[in-house]
């Protein structure tokens, strides 16, 4: 019992510092890939991506109530994590005066028709009722509402941008937890080492092969 009990000890410990190292290994695997497919997308800032830029933008695009970006990516490329996420925040911006300050859930899928019954019409002034909208005289379909679209287009975007973000946040926390794991590891081999007794197993086997050694090494011959 005492055996398993000392064998289990060090296994055990063996087992947190591997874990750990696979960890941090894995972590940083995650963050370098996060990078190079950000640069492969070559996404740069535009110059207006500061806090004092957006904000006369927004200004001037009369936006509301809205969280505005307090990081910068201007003139710089995404190739991180944060950076993503801060792209992303200044691309909802844009989407924002594109639209006309509204988001998905306020606007209609077509274009309406002048004089359409306001019970038909969205926030923006479109509507989701086909039998209201603008018809393509070369298809005979209804008109699609362009600001809807590009909102639809700025979400899929940022969501990649926010997922690299989470990526590489999820990095971080490998990385982190692997040192964790290696110092716990690291921590409880040294108490398993240290609580074991001079007549236990492993230590009359550690203390047998030190007394070989040192046997061996006083029956070698003196050069002169």
């Amino acid at each position: 019992m005492k055996k398993i009990l000392e064998f289990g000890g060090v296994a055990a410990a063996i087992v947190l510092i591997a874990f750990g190292v696979a960890a941090v290994v894995l972590g940083f695997q995650g963050k370098n890939t996060v990078v190079s497919s950000l640069k492969a997308e070559q996404i740069t800032g535009t110059p207006d991506m500061t806090p004092k830029g957006i904000a006369d933008e927004a200004k001037a695009a009369g936006l509301k109530n809205i969280s505005l970006p307090t990081c910068s990516v201007a003139s710089q490329q995404v190739d991180t994590g944060a950076r993503a996420r801060c792209f992303a925040q200044y691309m909802r911006i844009h989407a924002l005066e594109a639209t006309g300050g509204f988001v998905y859930a306020q606007m209609g899928q077509y274009q309406a028709k002048p004089g359409t019954p306001k019970a038909q019409l969205t926030p923006d002034g479109a509507t989701s009722n086909a039998a209201y909208a603008v018809t393509d005289p070369k298809t005979n379909q209804p008109v699609s509402n362009g600001a809807r679209n590009v909102w639809v287009t700025e979400t899929a975007l940022t969501t990649a941008l926010n997922t690299s973000y989470m990526a590489d946040q999820l990095g971080n926390f490998g990385i982190v937890v692997g040192i964790a794991l290696l110092l716990s590891g690291i921590g409880f081999l040294i108490v398993a080492l240290g609580g074991i007794h001079t007549d236990s197993f492993l230590a009359g086997w550690f203390y047998r092969r030190r007394q070989v050694k040192d046997a061996a090494s006083r029956s070698k011959p003196v050069s002169a």
